[in-house]
């Protein structure tokens, strides 16, 4: 694209310097005396002035066209992109909600159930500590027993037994 844009310099800069040589030369050899050829000079110059001001109005016309063309499709672009970008956050929201919501639920029953299996543990826990405790009752009871009667027999041998050899 650069390549192009500099030929297009290079033929323009070469046809102007074409031009400016042709007018010199037309003026050396002209055939007219140097009154027509000087208002002939102002006509052509007035004239090519005009153009020049009727191209630069085209061109500035044409450039002020593109420039309100290009702010209006930035403006639509910016809109569009505006539009899109509420709604991905209006559905991200909605999203987020829906996500908070469910968490909130899995952990309520969470929370239920582990409430649950801890009432279940703690009931199982202290049927547990019960039987332990009735088991040392008995274990205590049945040592009692036994104490007495090792007591007892301890006793009845003291008493009745026979006797010491001398």
């Amino acid at each position: 694209m650069y390549e192009d844009h500099r030929r297009g310099r290079s033929f323009f800069s070469s046809f102007i310097v074409g031009m400016f040589v042709g007018g010199i030369l037309g003026l050396l050899f002209a055939p007219r005396k140097g009154d027509e050829t000087r208002q002939m000079l102002v006509e052509k110059g007035e004239e090519y002035l005009g153009e020049g001001k009727q191209m630069y109005e085209t061109g500035r016309e044409r450039m002020t066209g593109m420039v309100d063309t290009g702010r209006e499709r930035v403006t639509e672009m910016v809109d569009t992109g505006r539009e899109a970008a509420t709604e991905k956050t209006d559905e991200l929201r909605t999203k987020i909600e829906e996500t908070r919501e469910r968490l909130k639920e899995q952990v309520g029953q969470t929370s239920d159930s582990a409430r649950d299996k801890i009432a279940t543990a703690a009931k199982a826990a202290q049927a547990g500590v019960q039987k332990v405790a009735e088991k040392a009752d008995e274990g205590t009871k049945n040592a009692a027993e036994k104490t007495q009667e090792m007591l007892d027999v301890a006793a009845d041998d003291k008493g009745t037994g026979p006797a010491p050899s001398a």
